[in-house]
């Protein structure tokens, strides 16, 4: 099971979910209580080891601020999140980064339709945190996908049941507050995720 932490903001953190075993770790360069600059996304992204992706996370931001911003936190990987046009993601292919498309269910779920490496579903409301029906994209997406929206230590079990997910993504599920990681929930989640795989 492949799981990725996002929203990330303190080194604490950071080393919690790399020593737990996440396989991703995500930093929010958007609007969200979760934002970091592009400079403090670089000084945590250097606190990863090589074999963790670092993922960047934009919603609705242009492909050239995208880029930008990219380049400065050295990330690994750029998400878009929501209603990105295929061009979005062509024109962002030559930044040598692999590209993670975020959408909810009623988008196309093939991984790689917009020549994506990952795709992640979630919610219908995005960033709520509150729990939807996983079951309801069993058997739709392909490829490299992630479930997301509402996931926390005890609930990812019977999530990853639902939906049989090639991996998991989870940010206020590890939380005590809007942006307030948790290193304990953290490594819960993922004790809890690779136990449901």
């Amino acid at each position: 099971m492949y799981v990725k932490i996002c929203g990330l903001s303190e080194p604490e953190h950071v080393a919690t979910a790399v020593e737990a075993g996440a396989d991703a770790i995500g930093f929010v360069m958007t609007r969200s209580p979760r934002r970091v600059t592009p400079e403090r996304a670089a000084e945590l992204a250097a606190l990863v080891p090589e074999h963790v992706l670092t993922v960047g996370v934009f919603r609705g931001e242009d492909p050239e601020t995208v880029r930008a911003a990219a380049l400065v936190s050295g990330v690994r990987a750029v998400q878009l999140h929501g209603k990105h046009p295929h061009g979005d993601f062509t024109a962002l292919k030559d930044l040598g980064r692999s590209l993670v498309r975020a959408v909810d269910a009623a988008a196309d779920l093939r991984c790689g339709a917009f020549d994506e490496d990952l795709l992640i579903v979630d919610a219908p409301h995005a960033g709520s945190g509150q729990p939807w029906d996983w079951a309801a994209v069993r058997g739709r997406p392909s490829g490299r996908w992630m479930l997301a929206g509402g996931l926390d230590p005890a609930n990812v079990a019977e999530a990853v049941a639902a939906a049989a997910p090639w991996g998991v993504d989870v940010s206020s599920g590890v939380e005590t507050a809007p942006g307030v990681k948790d290193s304990a929930l953290i490594t819960a989640f993922l004790t809890a995720a690779r136990r449901a795989a």
